[in-house]
């Protein structure tokens, strides 16, 4: 019914502005001009990102080991993509990863504001009283041939169309709000002190909100500002507010899709803008009379335009002179706000009444991720060590044991002997619920990269493509076996009772050994001899368990039907053991590579829940 009513307010809000646009040709013009603005930026921050986007993703990944280095890569990286919501986005995208820390991203979000305030520069020397269609023609031609070379000559081209339909809107929004307000005056409705200065930033705030744009709120106000429709107080008034919708943009993307830490990154921003603003309408007749002072310095003290582009600058330097001294104690207040979650050391509940309705889903696959390929690969990475850890659970319970005996050396004979108890679950179902959710989660946002012609970044993700099939496969085994399994160990004393009771306990010590070398040093030689021990220990297992099974058959103690349920289940266990190990010795292949970090696959004392 939601959905409905949305749609229906949606398509009634469409006629309204259809039916204005037939009413009123020149608000149709500004609203061209806008749209044609919009278009533009849109093309413009493609172009940058096709372009420069790699190198910002390198600086953000390595330029952050200092916070005076995050300042400085948070106002390159704003300076050049002319947007701080992208660089906050991506922020939250590497700080969710664990890239990097949470006061290095706080500083690139402080180095964002700064630099996106050369936004509006460009913006109030391009907003003067001349037309820039002149330009965006010739710039259009060379966007549209550039399209037609390389990835890099194409991102080229796209930048210069976004200059271009940026130079076409700025034009129609000045043709289009000349217009307008010649037959509706806003200087009418000038409200002054403070009240006027809190409505005109709630309307640039609430305007950026609907644009999704702090660069085309920015642009009307000047528009408006050059046409005498608002003065330099209201405009900046409305500038402080587009400041803060910008923030509240990037906290709602940090709230509803980044885990802790991009949580906290996303409330600082808005804190940040919101603190300032507070502190910039207290401020503002101080902020305005030195933005008039610095402009006649600059010899311009008759351009409200660029005293509008001082005064934001003004207002991103303040927030920064505010925040920067309390940066450390700033962290602190807003770890103590979003605390980490617990994380459980049992991740699947014991008992049928606690399993969950829908299947589990992938915890760090988030559009976020996609933002750049290290933080898609460390996103992955972290996902095949929760699907790690819940495939274990996942056998541990078709073994019908806790997950805590796997940390055992040795086992209490009457614990492996023990007849499965009621609270464990059929493998299968929690196979559905737990591991196929997750597993075509990872194959999904697999499918969503595209590693190019980068040999490396090929193999990564075909090894993870490999790493997260095997783990599915290594849980169908374990469900397979389980079911003979459980039939015999609820028997009474018997020979296949007691083969199966030793097989389970061989597995229980493969993942002992399993659990032991992946949290060893994978690049020391002794690893390399402790794994090659335990493949041998599992071939003697397994050819010493053959043999005595025919010998048991032999004597007439084991049915011919027993033996070949034994041997298929032997099998089953072959595969678990065999699947385990490759993921270990892909592992040590992949010590120069992000998932080096799966030492943590099969760990539950490792905390799932990034900081």
């Amino acid at each position: 019914m939601g959905q409905k009513a949305a749609r229906f307010l949606g398509l009634i809000l469409v006629a309204v502005l259809g039916y204005s646009f037939w009413l009123n040709e020149s608000w149709l013009t500004l609203c061209a001009g806008l749209a044609i603005f919009l278009f533009g930026m849109q093309c413009l921050e493609d172009g940058l990102r096709n372009l420069a986007g790699s190198a910002l993703e390198r600086m953000l990944a390595r330029g952050t080991s200092t916070s005076w280095k995050s300042l400085l890569v948070g106002l390159v990286g704003a300076t050049v993509m002319q947007s701080s919501t992208l660089v906050s986005l991506m922020t939250i995208a590497f700080i969710t990863t664990g890239l990097i820390s949470l006061a290095a991203g706080i500083s690139i979000i402080f180095g964002a504001n700064l630099g996106s305030a050369t936004g509006i520069w460009l913006l109030s020397l391009a907003g003067q009283n001349f037309s820039l269609s002149s330009l965006a023609l010739p710039l259009m031609v060379f966007g549209v041939l550039a399209s037609f070379f390389g990835p890099k000559i194409k991102a080229i081209g796209r930048i210069l169309l976004g200059i271009a339909f940026i130079f076409l809107g700025i034009d129609g929004i000045k043709q289009g709000f000349s217009v307008v307000t010649e037959n509706f005056d806003l200087a009418q409705y000038r409200i002054d002190g403070w009240l006027g200065q809190v409505i005109f930033a709630g309307i640039g705030l609430v305007l950026t909100l609907l644009l999704q744009s702090t660069h085309a709120t920015l642009m009307l106000t000047l528009a408006a500002l050059g046409l005498g429709q608002v003065d330099l107080w209201q405009s900046a008034a409305i500038a402080i507010g587009a400041n803060v919708g910008s923030s509240v943009t990037t906290g709602i993307a940090g709230a509803l899709g980044g885990n802790r830490s991009g949580q906290r990154l996303a409330l600082a921003h808005v804190i940040f803008n919101v603190v300032t603003a507070c502190i910039s309408l207290v401020l503002m007749g101080v902020l305005v009379r030195l933005a008039v002072w610095l402009s006649e310095a600059m010899g311009v003290g008759d351009n409200q335009l660029i005293q509008l582009a001082i005064f934001n600058s003004e207002f991103n330097i303040l927030g920064v002179l505010i925040f920067w001294p309390a940066l450390v104690p700033f962290t602190r207040f807003l770890e103590r706000m979003l605390p980490d979650r617990p994380e459980p050391r049992v991740l699947i509940p014991a008992g049928t009444p606690d399993l969950p309705d829908n299947a589990l889903r992938a915890r760090y696959l988030d559009k976020t991720a996609l933002s750049s390929p290290e933080t898609a690969a460390l996103a992955l990475v972290h996902e095949l060590q929760h699907l790690g850890r819940l495939s274990v659970e996942v056998i541990c319970h078709a073994l019908y044991l806790p997950i805590s005996e796997i940390n055992r050396a040795k086992h209490d004979d009457a614990v492996m002997r023990a007849a499965p108890d009621a609270d464990y679950v059929d493998a299968d179902l929690l196979y559905r619920l737990y591991i196929k959710g997750v597993y075509g989660d990872i194959l999904s946002f697999i499918g969503k990269v595209d590693p190019g012609n980068d040999k490396d970044q090929q193999n990564f993700w075909m090894t993870a493509q490999i790493i997260a099939l095997q783990m599915a496969e290594i849980v169908k085994d374990a469900k397979h076996l389980q079911k003979n399994l459980g039939f015999y160990l609820r028997q009474t004393n018997s020979p296949v009772r007691d083969a199966y009771v030793e097989l389970r306990e061989h597995l229980v010590n493969v993942l002992h050994e399993v659990r032991v070398l992946s949290r060893a040093d994978a690049a020391s030689d002794n690893w390399d001899i402790h794994q090659q021990t335990f493949t041998e220990k599992v071939k003697d297992f397994e050819r010493d368990f053959g043999a005595k099974l025919f010998e048991a058959n032999r004597q007439e103690k084991v049915s011919g039907l027993q033996l070949s349920s034994l041997l298929n289940d032997l099998g089953y266990a072959r595969r678990i053991a065999n699947g385990l190990n490759t993921l270990l010795t892909i592992r040590k292949r992949s010590l120069n590579d992000p998932l080096h970090n799966l030492s943590d696959l099969f760990d539950e004392d490792t905390p799932l829940v990034r900081n």
